[in-house]
């Protein structure tokens, strides 16, 4: 992440009963497991929930409906020993495919070919800080 960049994001919040999809990141500097909601890069001239539409394309091949725009968080982090600093757009939003809320690991294609997964976990582990979510604010804005 480079220094004095501010980087555009929108992530989507996909709920099952009382669980959010999120995919599991590890910051091997401060030794710590935490996850995120799942989303990336604002592109110039592209609206925010375009972006969130192109994303989760790219990422699971699914289709999202019923956006909607729950807020923007201003997010500065450390991240593997960088500090980054991000405007993080925020929507709610449903997967058109139904069967996607049965699968328990969802795998997910970064940009650069690799693959990682996405995981239902329950919003209680992370109220009770059990488990941390990025980016800071979003338990209190959801």
């Amino acid at each position: 992440m480079a220094p004095q960049y501010i980087r555009p994001i929108s992530i989507g919040i996909f709920q099952k009963e009382n669980s959010i999809l999120v995919f599991e990141g590890y910051d091997k500097v401060d030794k710590e497991t935490f996850y995120r909601p799942l989303g990336g890069g604002i592109e110039f001239g592209e609206h925010s929930s375009d972006t969130l539409k192109r994303e989760i394309k790219e990422e699971m091949n699914a289709e999202i409906r019923n956006l909607k725009f729950l807020g923007t968080i201003e997010n500065i982090f450390a991240h593997l020993g960088l500090t980054g600093h991000e405007i993080v757009q925020v929507y709610s939003a449903e997967f058109c495919d139904e069967r996607i809320y049965r699968m328990e690991k969802l795998i997910i294609t970064e940009d650069d070919g690799s693959q990682n997964f996405a995981y239902w976990k329950p919003l209680e582990e992370f109220q009770n800080n059990r488990l941390i979510l990025y980016p800071a604010g979003l338990l209190e804005l959801l």
